[in-house]
C-alpha cells in the first residue's frame, strides 16, 4: 500500500506544481500520518460507545464499533514482562518485547515457581497515589488472587510482592504500528525506485480503507490543502494507469 499512497501523493504534488518530495520526507510524514490515523481508531472507537451509552445510535451504526474493535484488535499482543527487580517490571518496549505499547489492556499474573506455572489472576490497575492506602488496609491490600498493579513510566510494580520473578507477569497490550519506510534503489538517472525487497521496507499496517486518508494526511503534512474527493480522484487514476501499465 505505501508506494500506492506514494503514487497517490506524487501526483496531486505533480498536478499543482508543488515541487519535489524526497524519499525521507515522504517517511517522515507518513510515519506521523500514520500515527494520526492510529489515534483517531481509539477516538471513533470511545466516541461509538458514548453515543451507544447515551442511545444516540441507531441500528443501523451497531457494527461501527465492532468495525474498530476489529481493526484495533490487529495490534493487540501479549508478551511476558522483563523483570527487573523484586516485584518490579519493564512496561511493554522495543528493547524488551519487541513493540512499544499504545495501551496497556491486562496484566495477568502467575504463579511459576513450580511449570507449568499456574495462572493466579488478572492484576487492577490502581493509580501510584492510591496504592499506598490499600496496602495499609487489611481488606483491600491486593492478594495474589486479587492482584494489583502500578504503570510509572517504563515500569510496571505488581502487588502483592510476591510476584518477583521472571515468567510470572505477562502484559496484553496494544501496541503502536510500526514506522512505515518506502525504500528503494537509485536508477542511474538518479530517480528511486521502488524497492519492496530492501530490509528495511516496511509497509503500512492500517487497513486498505485508510489508503486516501493516509494519502491526505501526508500531502497536508507537505502544505498541501486538498479535498477527500480529489484525493479519491487521483488514487483511482493512478490505478488506472498502473492497470494498463501491466497489460
Amino acid at each position: 500500500m505505501i508506494n500506492s499512497v506514494r503514487n497517490t501523493v506524487l501526483s496531486v504534488l505533480n498536478k499543482i506544481n508543488y515541487g519535489y518530495l524526497s524519499p525521507s520526507d515522504f517517511n517522515l510524514f507518513a510515519k506521523q500520518a500514520q500515527l494520526d490515523l492510529f489515534d483517531n481508531y481509539f477516538y471513533q472507537y470511545n466516541y461509538q460507545i458514548m453515543k451507544e451509552n447515551a442511545r444516540q445510535s441507531g441500528t443501523g451504526y451497531a457494527d461501527i464499533r465492532k468495525g474498530y474493535e476489529e481493526v484495533i484488535d490487529l495490534f493487540s499482543v501479549t508478551n511476558d514482562l522483563t523483570h527487573i527487580s523484586d516485584n518490579e517490571f519493564s512496561a511493554p518496549s522495543i528493547l524488551t518485547t519487541g513493540d512499544d505499547y499504545y495501551l496497556v489492556v491486562k496484566v495477568l499474573c502467575y504463579d511459576a515457581s513450580v511449570p507449568p506455572r499456574v495462572f493466579k489472576g488478572e492484576a487492577e490497575k490502581v493509580h501510584n497515589s492510591k496504592i499506598s492506602m490499600l496496602l495499609n488496609s487489611m481488606l483491600t491490600t491486593p492478594t495474589e488472587t486479587f492482584p494489583a498493579y502500578v504503570l510509572n513510566g517504563g515500569t510496571i510494580t505488581v502487588y502483592p510482592d510476591t510476584f518477583d520473578a521472571a515468567t510470572e507477569v505477562s502484559c496484553n497490550y496494544i501496541r503502536y504500528p510500526k514506522d512505515p519506510k518506502w525504500t528503494y534503489v537509485t536508477l542511474t538517472n538518479g530517480e528511486p525506485a521502488f524497492d519492496q525487497t530492501a530490509a528495511d521496507y516496511q509497509d503500512f499496517e492500517l487497513t486498505i480503507d485508510d489508503e486516501v486518508g493516509l494519502a491526505m494526511k501526508i500531502l497536508q503534512y507537505a502544505g498541501v490543502s486538498i479535498r477527500e474527493a480529489d484525493v479519491y480522484s487521483f488514487a483511482n487514476s493512478e490505478d488506472t494507469q498502473g492497470a494498463q501499465e501491466e497489460k
